[in-house]
């Protein structure tokens, strides 16, 4: 298990309950570059990191990454100890916890893939867990009654509460929000009906009592709702506080909850303060930051073509698109039109599925290979003002190494700027 923070996800309802408005932001991506930026960009403070991994990035069979929630576990503590960020301040989450992966199968057999996921996560010392049912298996009703919904999370619920260390555990549960990995361009987005999260809630907390786990509902934490924002390929829909105000008023009828908000990436730095403010004090941010990242990488590649002959550059952005031509199932049923649109779509994508790709042979060969010259060359302060004019401040500053990976770090670390400065005020003396 990991080391036992001295966190609590209750604390910031307890904290709402005071008058004040913490929150905190959950960093849902398992590249090591993004990793390694979160941890950096809060190392000076004393905040914890809440680091997610979802159903299909990390499971028992090792999900599209080939980690069990065992290896991420490892994984994450390994880039922490590198960095010198200390574990203690370490929340791993579990999201959308269900049989999403094996909604092809049965529903009995899909949900005992569903039980053997939760049991992994919580063994492996995964201490917040959504439970997501919300999916229909082969043969169920489509869409799955909420009875059926809330049942199903309970279940999983009662496997978790079977494992050692199960009162540290903190649930979150509610299905409104994009399946895992995001997002199709659909953009037409609604709150959530208060009627409907109550209806949620209800519905919840009887199947926890029919399971026998009314003990577990005491630590439920969060209620997933929409509260209108989202993004699409090239489009964001912006949070409209107005329009959440009747959802919002819902949580002073239940002073132990607050909402958790998925697909906030990209809003505007003062909207993350008016969610956080309003009560969706789980906030998660995932494309933003590979998007960012792979902004400082083109953006490299641009130095790397004014600084290296043709045949010795890393042609990194032909690997990109020769690799997604040859593996597509990561965007094929999300990007279409004119094959212009999908060539410009496939890298510059708000949605941002190029992020399944970094790992590959081809292309990991290609940013060392980047990496690789761009060290042996430099990199002038003049090609730094025109590519990356932030950086090439800090860097004019001191601030900042004028060195390949680290400008990386640094663009992904303002990213989550807004996250932080919206978020804070998590502490254990809550």
């Amino acid at each position: 298990m990991s080391a036992a923070s001295t966190f609590d996800l209750q604390d910031l309802a307890r904290l709402r309950t005071k008058g004040k408005t913490p929150g905190i932001y959950s960093v849902c991506s398992a590249h090591p570059w993004v990793l390694e930026a979160a941890m950096k960009k809060i190392a000076k403070s004393h905040e914890p990191l809440l680091i997610e991994a979802t159903c299909n990035q990390v499971n028992q069979f090792g999900g599209y990454t080939g980690m069990t929630p065992q290896a991420f576990r490892e994984y994450v503590f390994s880039i922490a100890a590198r960095v010198g960020f200390p574990q203690d301040r370490i929340l791993l989450g579990g999201d959308h916890l269900g049989p999403y992966p094996w909604r092809h199968l049965p529903a009995s057999e899909a949900m005992q893939h569903a039980a053997d996921l939760v049991a992994a996560f919580a063994k492996a010392g995964f201490t917040k867990i959504h439970l997501d049912a919300s999916m229909a298996c082969k043969s169920d009703p489509v869409p799955l009654p909420d009875a059926v919904i809330a049942e199903r999370a309970a279940r999983l619920a009662k496997v978790a509460e079977g494992i050692a260390g199960h009162e540290h555990f903190r649930y979150v549960i509610g299905t409104e929000v994009p399946v895992p990995g995001g997002s199709t361009e659909e953009l037409a987005v609604c709150v959530t009906q208060p009627s409907d999260a109550e209806g949620a809630l209800t519905l919840h907390k009887n199947a926890f009592a029919s399971a026998s786990i009314d003990d577990a509902w005491t630590r439920v934490v969060a209620l997933v709702v929409q509260p209108g924002v989202e993004f699409g390929h090239e489009d964001v829909v912006e949070y409209d506080r107005p329009k959440a105000r009747q959802l919002c008023a819902l949580l002073d009828r239940h002073p132990s909850l607050i909402f958790e908000a998925h697909s906030t990436d990209y809003q505007r730095p003062e909207a993350f303060v008016e969610l956080v403010k309003d009560g969706f004090a789980i906030l998660k941010v995932g494309p933003a930051l590979t998007y960012a990242m792979r902004q400082a990488i083109f953006a490299l590649l641009l130095i790397e073509k004014r600084m290296v002959s043709e045949e010795h550059r890393s042609h990194l952005e032909e690997v990109l698109q020769q690799a997604m031509i040859e593996h597509p199932e990561h965007w094929k049923e999300h990007y279409s039109g004119e094959l212009l649109v999908v060539e410009r779509l496939r890298i510059h994508s708000y949605s941002d599925r190029i992020r399944y790709y970094w790992t590959l042979p081809t292309v990991t060969a290609a940013v060392a290979k980047l990496l690789e010259n761009l060290d042996r060359t430099g990199i002038p302060e003049t090609l730094l003002s025109d590519y990356l004019p932030i950086q090439y401040v800090r860097v004019r500053n001191h601030e900042l190494e004028n060195s390949p990976v680290p400008l990386i770090l640094d663009k992904i670390g303002d990213a989550l700027e807004p996250y932080i400065e919206a978020c804070g005020g998590l502490t254990s003396e809550a």
